[in-house]
């Protein structure tokens, strides 16, 4: 079973929910692609000495990496970080995401603006592409380790929504509407 994903309903209990709609309506990473978002699946359990991960970080440039632990006990003020985490908010860097154990959801934007939730578990290695609005939150388990990655060295500076006057965010938009000018 590959990366599952899809819309999310409009209620406004707990971000940890699923938030299906009903019925589902899936997303496949055929959609997600067309937003930028790029997956891969690996394997967890040897990521200290992976060679497949060793070169996706190679190809793409990814060459600052550290590991977070998101849970109760391990993360000061956890459930601030958690609302912060799940304010919208775009990058002007992708934001590169590797689950090592755990769940985990990413929320983006479609073209129309609808959410779409992206259920992240153990081996999941996601990318979000700079300008891209979205937004993090832990499911029911309320934990997860992931490993955060980057080009160069790490900026951790997000911008809430709005932030359409960036040109990330522009160029983004326009990346989406397949428009070159």
């Amino acid at each position: 079973m590959g990366l599952e994903a899809w819309y999310m309903d409009g209620s406004d209990e707990d971000q940890r929910k699923p938030h299906r709609l009903n019925p589902n309506q899936p997303v496949t990473l055929d959609e997600l692609k067309k937003l930028g978002v790029l997956y891969w699946k690996l394997n967890a359990d040897t990521y200290e000495s992976d060679p497949e991960l060793e070169k996706i970080r190679k190809d793409q440039g990814y060459s600052y990496m550290d590991i977070i632990t998101i849970q109760r006990d391990s993360l000061p003020n956890y459930e601030e970080k958690l609302k912060m985490f799940y304010e919208e908010h775009l990058h002007l860097d992708d934001e590169i995401r590797y689950i090592l154990d755990g769940q985990a959801y990413f929320d983006v934007r479609d073209k129309e603006d609808r959410w779409i939730r992206i259920a992240m578990e153990k081996g999941d290695l996601i990318t979000l592409p700079a300008g891209i609005y979205h937004r993090f939150t832990l499911d029911e388990t309320d934990y997860t380790k992931a490993m955060r990655l980057f080009v160069g060295e790490p900026v951790w500076k997000a911008y809430n929504r709005p932030a359409d006057d960036f040109d990330i965010r522009q160029n983004y938009v326009a990346l989406l509407q397949g428009s070159s000018d």
